[in-house]
């Protein structure tokens, strides 16, 4: 690629676009508003310095952008680019240019993930709202995410286990043909020459349990297999296998003693190398891929609403006077825990000079080791409701770690009956889980513990702990993580704290305006990379038509209220 100068429209294209519209549509507008959005210098570490020219890199971001702020497939922009008056003086073309097929939108979207600059589309757009002054630092924000459906059939166990097997002999023919076919038994065939499906697969519960026992087996010999080390290099390192892996490792567990033999039919469990996880197993079970043919796809279940897919967490700026704008968008698979993104959140907008004063979030991005180091560490004021707890004693009406004074400086902690606590112990440690070492990590916390003899004894022991014969343990954040929760908590209860938090409702506006109008419910693509490129795409095509009605000075339309609704006002 050459890098140009960003072309003028041509004077022909101009005047028919005057003359053609009594008002000027939105890429019209745009262009005028804000000349060059993108330039070639962009997107030149993109592009190889020599061999065919390509086209404009600047044309193609904005061909992007303008394609998911109509909602259009990559036939129907290129179309657009092709026909439409409009899209022609938006990107500067020609009223005789013939445009570009719509592979090539295909392959700039390639070129953006293959570098990581995908972010690229939004952070220009606000580099130039910046330049206004519409968007700046310290500014108040506001988060929360979405989920997307993921662009595959969602799999029942018996058909993700025979689909993943039957994906990855597929990978393995195209790769070593010859050592597979010397690998695959005849049976192999018979079971996996074909679509897994409901209709293929056995009636019985019987049956569909012998059939996951013997592909169970026939996976466990063809891992093994690729593992050998006269077998071919390159095919442990092939995705299909590699899901392979994952969906194994989750639902089968290795058999001590099993034979490595596949076609393992019969009624013996023990006659393969691995045996079929019970249902309660798998909920201790490594987290596997949900579909062969999109393994960053994962599965969530979020109240009523389940999905295999993706999770999109949008942040915009609420500050009075001034535009809504995305600032970031965070792709991460379905499952992922809001409050695991709230570090890279603002790690973000520190990098691009966007972190806000105050930046509100629900319950779930809410913990009191992000509020201290959101504080601590980006000086940024991370507020909304706190996790009230889910022990017995809030559920049942009993004596809450609430109900207990702490004195930090003696390591002591005092209970409602005025009993001290008789054990102290601070873990720092990111290894050592809640209950040990081994189990999932957490944040620093302190162990604290009351003698028996004094518990049994108290007269709030019913209240207090569950076992006569036990005493009250209670587990408590790190001092400073503990004095920020604290604090959290006393400015939420306030009605100058829900007053100032009521403006986090905005954002479910703008998740429904990114699902209604620039379908991010459902992925597009494939993949956790290609997912993202959307969710930045329709970001910045949101952000695109809230600077134009910013500009034109049209006010934020009011929250709809039905007409029943009404009645009660």
């Amino acid at each position: 690629m050459q890098p140009s100068p960003f072309p003028p429209v041509p004077e022909a294209t101009a005047a028919v676009a005057r003359a053609a519209f009594r008002r000027l549509p939105l890429p019209v507008r745009l262009r005028d508003a804000f000349g060059a959005l993108y330039e070639d210098a962009d997107f030149a570490a993109l592009f190889p310095v020599r061999g065919q020219p390509a086209l404009p890199p600047w044309r193609l971001a904005l061909a992007t952008v303008l394609q998911f702020l109509e909602g259009l497939s990559d036939r129907q922009a290129a179309d657009a680019v092709r026909a439409r008056i409009d899209w022609k003086y938006a990107l500067g073309l020609e009223l005789s240019d013939a445009g570009f097929d719509y592979s090539v939108l295909s392959e700039f979207r390639a070129r953006l993930v293959a570098g990581g600059v995908e972010q690229m589309l939004l952070d220009r757009l606000l580099a130039h709202a910046a330049a206004r002054g519409l968007v700046k630092a310290r500014m108040r924000q506001r988060t929360d995410s979405t989920h997307v459906l993921a662009a595959v059939r969602v799999l029942n166990r018996i058909e993700l286990v025979g689909e993943t097997l039957r994906a990855a002999l597929n990978a393995l023919a195209a790769a070593a043909p010859d050592w597979l076919r010397a690998v695959a038994p005849p049976e192999w065939h018979q079971r996996y020459d074909h679509r897994v499906e409901e209709s293929r697969l056995p009636p019985s519960d019987a049956a569909r349990e012998r059939y996951l026992r013997a592909a169970g087996a026939d996976g466990a010999a063809l891992l093994a297999a690729v593992d050998a080390p006269d077998a071919p290099r390159g095919l442990r390192e092939l995705p299909a296998v590699d899901v392979l892996r994952r969906v194994w490792a989750r639902h089968y567990a290795r058999n001590p003693g099993g034979a490595e033999a596949s076609g393992a039919e019969g009624d013996d469990e023990d006659a393969g190398a691995v045996r079929l996880r019970t249902k309660g197993e798998l909920a201790r079970a490594p987290r596997g891929a949900e579909s062969p043919y999109d393994a960053d796809a994962g599965y969530h279940n979020k109240r009523s609403v389940a999905w295999v897919g993706y999770s999109v967490h949008l942040s915009e700026t609420c500050a009075p006077g001034a535009p809504r704008l995305v600032t970031h968008v965070d792709t991460t698979p379905a499952g992922r825990a809001e409050a695991t993104r709230v570090e890279a959140i603002h790690a973000a907008l520190a990098a691009k000079d966007l972190l806000p004063a105050e930046h509100l979030a629900d319950g779930a991005y809410i913990s009191a080791a992000h509020l201290a180091r959101s504080a601590e560490a980006y000086g940024v004021t991370l507020f909304g409701p706190t996790k009230p707890g889910s022990a017995w004693q809030r559920r049942e009406g009993g004596l809450t770690a609430d109900a207990f004074r702490i004195d930090w400086e003696r390591e002591r902690v005092t209970c409602p009956a005025g009993h001290e606590s008789t054990r102290w112990r601070a873990y720092d440690d990111p290894g050592h889980g809640r209950h040990g070492r081994g189990t999932p990590p957490r944040d620093p916390f302190v162990r604290v513990g009351f003698a028996k003899r004094t518990c049994q004894a108290c007269p709030l022991q019913a209240r207090c702990v569950r076992s006569p014969r036990t005493g009250r343990q209670l587990l408590l954040p790190s001092r400073a993580d503990h004095a920020a929760l604290a604090a959290a908590r006393a400015r939420f209860a306030s009605p100058e704290g829900r007053a100032a938090y009521a403006a986090r409702a905005g954002i479910e506006g703008t998740v429904s305006q990114a699902v209604r109008a620039g379908g991010l419910r459902r992925a597009r693509y494939r993949g956790l990379a290609k997912t993202h490129v959307q969710a930045v795409a329709t970001a910045t095509a949101l952000n695109l038509a809230r600077l134009d009605a910013w500009l034109a000075g049209r006010p934020l339309g009011p929250t709809r209220v039905s007409r029943f609704a009404r009645l009660a006002a």
